[in-house]
């Protein structure tokens, strides 16, 4: 019952918003995405006493093909649940004190995103998981073209044709480990169990890894975010960063290492090589930039490119860091993004070297933002050190020159991330910011919140860890070859 209630509540909040009115859409929504949280708490507690089981629902939907509902949560997808549903009321928050029109449309779009997340997260079933990423695509499509900037309709589509292949690869490579598998299911369970040849195997792990390396993205399938990034309104972007790009990193680990260990095996080193060409491109093109969402978007690139390098890199200490260090990005980027759009509003500019000394105009905003900005270049005691040191350890015991480049990204992102804090914040008030006022009571919950969890699982990351490892151990049985 819990999960069905964790799924369906989402959607139910969608239609209920949207059948609100402009109105009262942003209250409602916000009110709603906090009940589901706070069933998603129950949910973590009732897993801290009961473990898997009590999440566990089956039914069977479709005979032939045999296509059932197939739902439950493990230490890895509750974890990702938490993050979406923890993030997505922030989100929301984040839109109160801004002009959005069509108010209802906007926050039903990001509740029903919501639902498709969770499913993606739950679903164990792949012809199911296939379904709820597929519906994830179509609010965020049309959150990026109704709500976005002045470039949104091209730059919409080229991400839409993008995730649309990557997707129809991944439905065809699904279908052949269907006929493949001697159980005739799309059930994880047989899917997991199928002995299926080496020689299938390796070009079945590119039709699933092309549609996550796009998802994620791993460069050179990344062409596609920067723009989308800056085009999409700041909450579609929330939700791209935050959340989305983790169906990526998630489905890795759940549905491509256990499925094709032999492919992984295969074509695992060009595809971890990949991951650190990627940290160290990204980083680069990062320094380079002017535009801070652009800036933001490519640190991002960078990121998810030690994450998937960790996994690739097949042991403990990168699936842990993997982990640890979605959890860390989703929030950090979140609010790094929403920093932008504090500038953004106050300023109409997203232009680094034309900004500086906002600190002096606000020092609220400047203390909470710093915070952000020292989980995201992994400072110790914050969010993003665990992560990233338990992804440097993994790939180190993977392969020392990889983790020599890898290792880049925590000098390369200290330089832009410092860089742009001090442009931005710092020095004397640039003639473009005469005025700035501080944090509204909005931003401050929003920062404040999203501060404080950078600090604690900075802390205190035990309970995360201890909650995934028994899904990861399986996970890791599965995926190293005997």
């Amino acid at each position: 019952m819990i999960t069905l209630l964790l799924l369906g509540f989402p959607l139910l909040a969608s239609l209920m918003v949207l059948a609100s009115g402009n109105k009262w859409a942003s209250k409602l929504a916000l009110t709603l995405s906090i009940i589901q949280l706070g069933i998603t708490t129950y949910a973590y507690l009732l897993f801290k006493q009961q473990g898997a089981e009590a999440f566990y629902f089956f039914k069977e939907w479709i005979s032939s093909p045999k296509i059932s509902l197939h739902l439950g949560l493990d230490g890895l997808s509750l974890l990702m649940v938490v993050l979406t549903n923890f993030l997505v009321p922030l989100i929301i928050l984040s839109a109160f004190n801004r002009t959005i029109e069509r108010q209802a449309g906007y926050f039903s779009l990001i509740l029903l995103m919501q639902f498709a997340l969770n499913g993606v997260f739950m679903a164990y079933d792949g012809m199911v998981y296939y379904i709820f990423w597929e519906l994830a695509l179509i609010p965020i499509y049309f959150i990026a073209l109704r709500w976005g900037g002045p470039n949104r309709v091209p730059v919409t589509l080229k991400f839409f044709i993008y995730t649309l292949a990557g997707s129809l690869l991944m439905l065809f490579g699904f279908i052949t480990l269907y006929w493949y598998n001697p159980s005739q299911s799309f059930d994880i369970r047989d899917l997991y169990n199928a002995a299926i040849c080496s020689c299938k195997q390796g070009w079945l792990f590119w039709t699933l890894f092309l549609a996550f390396a796009i998802k994620i993205p791993i460069v050179p399938f990344h062409t596609w975010q920067a723009d989308t990034y800056k085009e999409a309104p700041t909450q579609g972007t929330m939700l791209l960063s935050g959340i989305m790009l983790k169906m990526g990193t998630y489905s890795l680990l759940r549905w491509l290492l256990p499925i094709l260990p032999a492919g992984v095996a295969e074509w695992g080193p060009l595809a971890i090589t990949l991951c650190v060409i990627g940290i160290v491109y990204a980083s680069v093109i990062a320094i380079m930039q002017q535009d801070l969402k652009k800036l933001l978007a490519y640190s991002s690139v960078a990121h998810v490119g030690l994450i998937s390098a960790g996994i690739f890199a097949l042991n403990m200490q990168g699936f842990q860091g993997s982990v640890v260090q979605m959890l860390a990005h989703g929030v950090n980027v979140v609010g790094l993004f929403f920093c932008a759009d504090i500038i953004l509003n106050r300023t109409n500019s997203l232009n680094v070297d034309g900004l500086g000394g906002i600190r002096n105009l606000a020092p609220q905003f400047n203390t909470l933002f710093m915070i952000v900005v020292l989980g995201s270049v992994a400072l110790p005691l914050t969010n993003g050190f665990i992560g990233e040191f338990l992804l440097l350890f993994g790939v180190y015991e993977y392969n020392t020159w990889l983790s020599v480049f890898a290792g880049l990204t925590i000098i390369l992102g200290a330089v832009y991330m410092l860089r742009m804090f001090q442009r931005v914040m710092l020095g004397s008030v640039n003639e473009n910011v005469p005025a700035f006022a501080d944090l509204y009571w909005n931003e401050k919950i929003v920062l404040g919140t999203i501060a404080a969890v950078i600090l604690v699982l900075g802390i205190y990351p035990k309970p995360i860890m201890e909650i995934a490892e028994p899904a990861l151990q399986i996970i890791l049985d599965k995926s190293v070859v005997k």
